[in-house]
């Protein structure tokens, strides 16, 4: 459960990045943005995507004493779905580039929309494409892929949705751009690609290192495999973690809410994460938030400031020209 200093320091954090980006918005709204992404995440990381109870526990512990109707604020959100992938991504980014992170693992799961019965009478999604299979489990699905990348210690740093039938390795064509030079990724078999190995090493420098098959034509030694299986068993937790937070069925009427919902419980996850950092230093709660609001706000107001500043040095440089 997020406790008070934590909601605050989220609220700060997100709204501090959404002035920092210039993010504009109607000055005569009641409840702005930055709220609707705090009561989001919270419905997500302790009410099990329920915002319903989010918005009513926001409400009477005096977070936000205007909270909108349901409706209102569910059309609100949906709205806010792109921006909430650009926060993700923000933050991620300056937390590889604070903890110097060269370890990643991928990995993905499935998310059913319905039941194969069921699959004719699916309003969600049409289409052959949405129809998966998942190796792991020998069973087929109906729904939504999700392509997830994580650090050694369990922290989602980048995500992506794909159609159930869409192979892992196409999905890793776009994600891997978003690692730093001369990370290691780790992956399953599932993401065999000897041209895609060979061109990240060439033209990224990351090192791909995929789980051989018996009847690979590249292979590994023992101490290889062993490195390989360790780092793995910590996606498939991390995966596992994602999944403790969903409810027993994911209530959606549209795919872009459906996504929405999706990633909303990643970022919660990630901010769950983040209370590790927390219990590692020995911070109490108003430190942590302290701590929390210079681990990320410091350096992205220091970068806006640097930009600023070369847009000034340009524009005095354009003049004298």
């Amino acid at each position: 459960m997020l406790c008070k200093d934590k909601i605050t320091a989220i609220f700060c954090l997100i709204d501090d990045i959404l002035k920092g980006i210039n993010h504009q918005e109607d000055v005569r709204r009641s409840l702005s943005d930055s709220e609707i992404i705090t009561t989001a995440l919270v419905s997500a990381s302790s009410f099990y995507g329920n915002q319903s109870s989010a918005m009513l526990f926001m409400k009477q512990y005096g977070f936000i004493p205007k909270m909108l109707s349901k409706s209102r604020f569910n059309r609100r959100l949906h709205k806010l779905g792109d921006l909430l992938h650009q926060l993700f991504d923000i933050i991620c980014t300056y937390y590889k580039n604070i903890c110097c992170e060269m370890q990643y693992i991928i990995d993905s799961f499935p998310v059913a929309v319905c039941h194969n019965v069921r699959i004719i009478k699916s309003k969600i999604l049409k289409g052959k494409k949405w129809r998966g299979y998942t190796a792991s489990m020998k069973n087929y699905f109906y729904g939504v892929k999700v392509q997830l990348i994580t650090t050694q210690k369990g922290m989602p740093i980048a995500f992506h949705f794909t159609p159930g039938k869409t192979a892992d390795a196409k999905a890793l064509h776009k994600m891997i751009h978003q690692l730093p030079a001369e990370a290691s990724i780790y992956a399953d078999s599932a993401y065999t690609d000897y041209e895609l190995e060979d061109r990240a090493l060439e033209k990224y420098g990351i090192w791909l290192k995929v789980q051989r098959k018996s009847n690979s034509k590249r292979v590994d030694t023992k101490a290889q495999t062993q490195e390989k299986l360790t780092m793995r068993k910590r996606i498939e937790t991390a995966i596992s973690d994602i999944k403790k937070l969903f409810p027993k069925s994911i209530h959606a009427i549209t795919l872009r809410g459906l996504l929405v919902k999706l990633t909303l419980f990643i970022f919660g996850l990630l901010l769950i994460k983040t209370t590790a950092i927390k219990w590692q230093l020995g911070l109490t709660n108003k430190k942590y938030v302290s701590f929390a609001l210079i681990y990320f706000s410091t350096f992205y107001r220091a970068q806006a400031a640097t930009l600023k500043l070369i847009s000034k040095i340009c524009i005095t440089c354009g003049r004298k020209k």
